[in-house]
């Protein structure tokens, strides 16, 4: 990179850069030097900003779990409209695009960058997918209490195995993303049960 080039907010730079590279090739490809040539930064720019490389990644985790605050709202004003399985459909497509299934293999495979997140944000699960289990359980919630939903449906089993499943539809990248009608089965199979009783 040449030398005088003012860098406009280089952690952001570094982090769509890094962005870029999880969604080409996935966890796999991740590294620091990747991420820098994305950018087009010199080596060093990374850690000028970061004590090293899991501060790095750790910093990007959080930035994509910010993000579900976003998902988090558009969910919950879907609450009341449409149908209960097309809005969580929308939703989990929405929650598992390719990066931030790249990005929940990054915490499953670096211990490092794992120990981390849970100094930091304490509890159980696998950050990112914690929070999106979260989401997904405040949407049930408002669902149950509107009267779409059985009144003793277990949200926070139904948000796990809806979390759960969807992970495993959408963790094989070289299968590529599953279509919509395989989620939509999921999601059917887990809340027919919620559902049915809701019309009894």
């Amino acid at each position: 990179m040449p030398t005088g080039v003012a860098l406009r907010d280089v952690r952001q730079q570094l982090f769509d850069a890094a962005e870029r590279v999880l969604f080409r090739g996935g966890a796999n490809g991740l590294t620091s030097r990747a991420v820098t040539e994305e950018a087009g930064v010199a080596k060093g720019v990374l850690h000028r900003h970061f004590e090293d490389f899991d501060a790095f990644l750790v910093e990007l985790v959080r930035e994509r779990i910010t993000r579900l605050d976003g998902a988090a709202a558009d969910l919950r004003v879907s609450a009341g409209t449409g149908t209960v399985a097309g809005n969580l459909t929308t939703a989990l497509i929405h929650l598992f695009d390719p990066v931030a299934v790249s990005i929940v293999s990054l915490i499953i495979f670096r211990d490092e960058l794992r120990a981390r997140l849970r100094r930091a944000r304490p509890g159980p699960g696998i950050p990112v997918l914690t929070q999106a289990a979260g989401v997904i359980t405040d949407y049930l919630r408002d669902e149950c209490e509107m009267g779409r939903i059985a009144a003793d449906a277990d949200v926070d089993a139904l948000a796990l195995s809806l979390i759960g499943g969807a992970h495993m539809l959408f963790a094989d990248r070289e299968a590529g993303p599953p279509s919509p009608e395989a989620v939509d089965k999921l999601v059917n199979a887990v809340i027919a049960d919620v559902v049915q009783r809701r019309l009894l």
